[in-house]
């Protein structure tokens, strides 16, 4: 559900500009930025940068996934 929102302008600007290089929309950016910030804030030990790519891996399509096989690794 939509909700309309107020915002700094310059925010607002920032997401626009930042949502043409990652092809979102403005709201899409301004979403994408709370849940990095919200994720961030429930995982204080990780990396900004880490959650920000383990949220965008995870909200890649899943049907061409190649699945992880571990190679046989000899024993000593």
């Amino acid at each position: 559900m939509g909700m309309p929102v107020r915002i700094d302008d310059l925010l607002y600007e920032q997401a626009k500009i930042e949502s043409k290089i990652e092809h979102r929309t403005i709201a899409g950016q301004i979403e994408f930025w709370a849940m990095v910030g919200r994720a961030a804030l429930d995982n204080p030990d990780l990396p900004v940068s880490f959650v920000a790519e383990s949220l965008l891996a995870l909200s890649e399509p899943q049907d061409n996934l190649t699945p992880f096989v571990p190679r046989n690794i000899p024993k000593n």
